[in-house]
């Protein structure tokens, strides 16, 4: 049964992220947006944190949190910036996670403990071009080469993929066998033939780093294999249950950042000779914001609690990540709207949140897959072939 007062450590964590968010995220985020990159020593600082290894064994160098603890941690990073949770998001949930569940005990070893602690970065490499939400069909090709392999493709909307210093990619290792042929590779960055392009002009998540991914004969050897071949599609869903989760999470925080800042607006500012917070159409705007925001971290914490029970929670996640995700977009639209006119500059947080939003939308399984997953679920019906 989910329980949804919290224990004393989660509360102190969840205190001690919102002072990390007001103290070193928010009073950043506007400066970072404008000028489309991300402070690096707020990445540091999210490493000593603890927040890039929330949920990795500490055997790994990790915190070992459960994951509701984690989503605290990531709702309150993405009160302060969608962009700050990205890195969260990236290195913890879609690279860290894949490593420690798929990976050997020498790649846990190598890579983890960096990755933890904001040493080194990861991205994660599935999307291309060409092939978005259709993970099987994936042109990049895995060819084997003397004592090890050879990739060869292009990756598209990579996050973190011109900081990372390792690359989880994957690759088609034999098209014939479709989805049964795809693997899962670390690739270091540095290595010969593998190059990244930052993706500018984005509406929103200015400051996250977004790239293109250039593999041109990269030769890596065969413990770069994550996992087994074959077993690439499996890692790559594993990984984006994980990634969703956290995407929900900081969409909880944009809601909740879209109450707290709306709330603070309506009381202060005046019309009529009255604050806005006295009229029924605003306090209407406001109250939806608040059932969207309650709502969602609901969904959050049921799913936290059937991934905390070692359950699989594909169908949980993904009703949180539809929930959290196009929820997050309704409230910051309403924010704006009671902002008025201050709602469409950067002066405050509302018009960053509503193009931070929409971006959750389409990444890690756009709404219409969130739809078509749990609708497979509840008719036995496979609509996606």
């Amino acid at each position: 049964m989910i329980a949804f007062e919290l224990t004393d450590e989660q509360r102190l964590v969840r205190e001690t992220a919102r002072e990390f968010a007001d103290r070193e995220i928010i009073p950043r985020a506007r400066e970072m947006d404008r000028a489309g990159d991300l402070d690096p020593e707020l990445v540091c600082r999210l490493g000593q944190m603890g927040y890039l290894g929330a949920i990795v064994s500490e055997r790994y160098g990790g915190r070992g949190l459960d994951h509701r603890t984690y989503a605290l941690i990531v709702e309150e990073v993405g009160r302060g910036d969608s962009s700050a949770r990205t890195v969260v998001s990236v290195q913890t949930s879609l690279v860290c996670s894949a490593i420690e569940r798929w990976g050997s005990e020498e790649q846990k070893r190598a890579w983890l403990p960096r990755l933890c602690v904001g040493e080194a970065l990861g991205c994660f490499g599935l999307t291309e071009p060409d092939t978005g939400s259709d993970a099987v069909n994936l042109s990049t090709r895995a060819e084997r080469s003397g004592g090890g392999w050879r990739l060869n493709g292009r990756k598209q909307w990579i996050s973190l993929g011109t900081r990372a210093e390792v690359a989880l990619v994957f690759a088609q290792t034999d098209p014939s066998l479709g989805p049964h042929g795809l693997a899962a590779f670390l690739v270091p960055t540095a290595a010969d033939g593998f190059s990244a392009t930052s993706i500018h002009g984005k509406l929103g998540l200015r400051a996250a780093d977004t790239a293109e991914l250039w593999l041109d004969g990269v030769e890596v050897a065969d413990d770069a294999l994550l996992g087994q071949v074959g077993e690439g599609f499996r890692v790559a869903m594993s990984a984006l249950d994980s990634g969703r989760f956290s995407v929900a999470a900081g969409c909880v925080g944009i809601c909740q950042g879209c109450v707290e800042a709306s709330v603070a607006y309506a009381t202060e500012r005046e019309q009529f000779g009255r604050p806005l917070a006295g009229f029924q159409l605003v306090q209407e705007m406001i109250a939806d914001m608040v059932v969207d925001t309650e709502a969602a971290r609901g969904l959050v914490w049921r799913a936290a609690w059937v991934k905390d029970a070692g359950d699989r929670s594909t169908i949980e996640t993904s009703v949180a990540k539809l929930f959290a995700t196009e929820g997050s977009v309704r409230c910051a639209n309403a924010a704006i709207q009671v902002h008025g006119g201050s709602g469409y500059v950067d002066d405050y947080p509302v018009e960053r949140y509503l193009r931070d939003a929409r971006a959750t939308t389409l990444y890690e399984g756009t709404s219409e897959i969130q739809k078509l997953i749990i609708g497979r679920a509840a008719t036995g019906v496979n609509a996606m072939t």
